[in-house]
């Protein structure tokens, strides 16, 4: 079943300017025909020798007819293209086709406005056009109302644009089409496409078939009768309406105007205007207020910072005076701080003496004459340890294998933990040390066992115990890692435990001025300062030796002199009347005044793996 549509759907007089959605132009051409019959056809009329036969005497000739079909002797024409070169023959081809192409646009006109409603877009090299569709619903509806328009075929050819046609086309005048297909269009026609169909202005159009529909019932008599009743009754109601409202007009128009409402209206809009400006007037005032106040404020909080402002630049100018005093002062006492911390170091590697271990492999150090080699699991270092032990003399028969490596190992702790103080840099992994049974912790890491503390000598117990005892050495070497960072040391390898710890005292206690000497005093000191708080006065060169000189001596009239001043001391604390037998039932030389030495009575003990003491007999 064809879904193409048979007939229009507007009348014709219903045909607006809404109702155009497109424009094309067919068989485009510049040369229009002269009007000639089919008969003058086989004449040249631009032949010479035509036209001079054409100014004689005419003559009557027969005109073809369908008794003489014998097509007429073929002429010799000048554009015989047979003998020329395939480059001249597409010459010529393309100079006829290009003759006939050009650009084109149109442009639509109403009557009452000076420039065009709608411009088209250019169509290129071409003799038929098929411009874009366009929607002219969206002006003003005094345009979009009218059946009349004025079409304008603009053509460019040899760059130059020309007018080709303009038409004056009543959209209700057009003759409709329906389809395109097998319909000849005269030259320069014009197609208009409707919202109901297509439209021609040249072509005649079809004659549309009748509508075969179902005749529809009329009105009664009775029905119009009604009607016109219900048209007589609204016509006197409208006259009624009229009558009332001029009688209406008419006595208001006699009637005397009353002003007393209209001017109590206005008094008590006056009144209320009245009540509004009092209150505006009232806000304003309290404004006025408010800022007086604010003023009065900002005017005091700025005397207040200036004087603040004066009292700082005051403080300024005293703390500028005293400000490179401050910095003398400060560069002063960290250079003390320096060399206290030299002169420490100094005292700790005396203290902890570290010297490599003869004969023995490289890098291998012994510390207090306790070899500690650098290992990274304990039986690597017993072995080790074993090899070291040949290292030492005959006369000092060398130290327990284990034994040997807890006490060193524990020298190491004493002086690591002594450094954090001095160098001022908290150890990661703090250092319980005590003795030969010092432990590690390690509060940081996340470990599966509950027992955060690691022993710093051989144990006892296993492969879980010498896990822990290497994870132990291991945090050891991690603080003085920690001790070298702080001082921008780089460590190669945290196994070398003395190595590292040699090279940090090295660099702590280097530097090209004098080391500070230490305070005057000492234990000695401390025991002078109690004898003068027993009231017991000794000499001036008692006391002068008391205070500092008497550490320095050396020899044999040093220990005299110490002996002497001890036996004054003591004759002095303990009463000079009482027997050699008193003396030493009282405490010798100490005389019970509560020094943590005794001469003669101090036990020297080696704590062994089992915390077990072996007194010397």
């Amino acid at each position: 079943m064809s879904t193409e549509p048979t007939r229009p759907l507007l009348l014709p007089q219903n045909r607006k300017l809404r109702h155009l959605r497109g424009i094309a132009l067919r068989n485009l051409t510049f040369s229009w025909p002269r009007g000639h019959s089919i008969d003058d056809a086989a004449v040249n009329i631009k032949s010479p020798a035509k036209l001079e036969s054409l100014r004689g005497k005419p003559r009557l000739h027969h005109a073809l007819s369908s008794d003489d079909l014998q097509p007429p002797t073929a002429r010799r024409r000048s554009t015989n293209l047979a003998a020329v070169s395939p480059a001249t023959r597409q010459k010529k081809f393309e100079d006829a086709f290009g003759s006939r192409l050009a650009d084109a646009f149109f442009s639509l006109h109403v009557e009452g406005e000076a420039d065009p409603i709608y411009i088209s877009e250019v169509g290129e090299r071409a003799t038929n056009f098929n411009f874009r569709p366009f929607e002219l619903s969206e002006l003003d509806s005094a345009i979009t109302q009218l059946p009349q328009v004025t079409v304008k075929i603009w053509t460019r050819r040899n760059n130059t644009w020309t007018l080709l046609r303009e038409d004056e086309v009543d959209l209700r005048t057009l003759n409709w089409l329906g389809i395109l297909q097998n319909v000849h269009f005269p030259p320069n026609s014009l197609v208009f496409f409707l919202v109901d169909g297509i439209y021609s202005l040249e072509v005649s159009g079809k004659p549309a078939p009748p509508k075969h529909t179902a005749s529809a019932p009329t009105s009664s008599y009775n029905a119009l009768m009604k009607l016109a009743t219900l048209d007589n009754s609204i016509q006197d109601a409208l006259a009624t309406r009229e009558l009332l409202a001029q009688q209406i007009n008419d006595l208001l128009s006699h009637e005397r105007k009353n002003e007393l409402p209209e001017a109590e209206d206005r008094l008590a809009l006056a009144n209320k205007y009245l009540a509004q400006q009092r209150r505006a007037v009232a806000l304003a005032k309290k404004r006025n207020d408010d800022l007086k106040a604010s003023l009065a404020a900002r005017r005091e909080a700025i005397a207040q910072g200036r004087a603040t402002q004066i009292r700082a630049a005051k403080d300024v100018q005293n703390a500028t005076e005293k400000l490179s005093q401050s910095r003398s002062l400060l560069a002063k006492t960290e250079a003390d701080i320096r060399g206290q911390r030299r002169r420490i170091c100094e005292d700790l590697s005396r203290i902890y003496k570290i010297t490599p271990v003869s004969l023995g492999p490289p890098l291998a150090f012994q510390i207090c004459g306790l070899p500690l080699p650098n290992s990274t699991t304990a039986d690597d270092t017993l072995t080790s340890a074993s090899r070291f032990s040949s290292s030492f003399s005959s006369a000092a028969p060398p130290p327990t294998t284990e034994d040997g490596l807890s006490a060193a190992l524990s020298h190491v702790a004493h002086l690591t933990d002594a450094l954090q103080y001095y160098l001022a840099v908290p150890l990661p992994y703090p250092i319980r040390p005590f003795g030969s049974r010092s432990s590690i912790r390690d509060d940081i890491s996340q470990l599966p066992d509950p027992q955060r503390e690691f022993p710093l000598y051989v144990p006892r117990g296993g492969s879980s115990a010498q896990f822990r005892f290497d994870y132990g050495w291991f945090l050891l070497n991690k603080d003085i890692e920690a001790l070298c960072a702080s001082q921008g040391l780089r460590v190669v390898d945290i196994r070398h435990t003395l190595p590292n710890l040699k090279y940090l005292l090295y660099v702590c206690s280097a530097g090209t001025d004098e080391v500070p000497e230490r305070k005057r005093g000492g234990v000695r000191g401390l025991w002078a300062g109690r004898m003068k708080g027993l009231g017991v006065m000794a000499g001036a060169d008692d006391a002068s030796s008391l205070g500092g000189g008497g550490g320095s001596r050396r020899g044999s009239d040093a220990s005299e002199a110490a002996g002497r001043q001890r036996e004054e001391l003591r004759r002095a604390a303990v009463g000079g009347g009482k027997d050699t037998e008193r003396e030493r039932e009282s405490g010798g030389l100490d005389g019970g005044l509560g020094l943590p030495f005794k001469e003669g009575e101090m036990q020297l003990s080696l704590r062994t793996k089992g915390l077990r003491e072996n007194a010397a007999s």
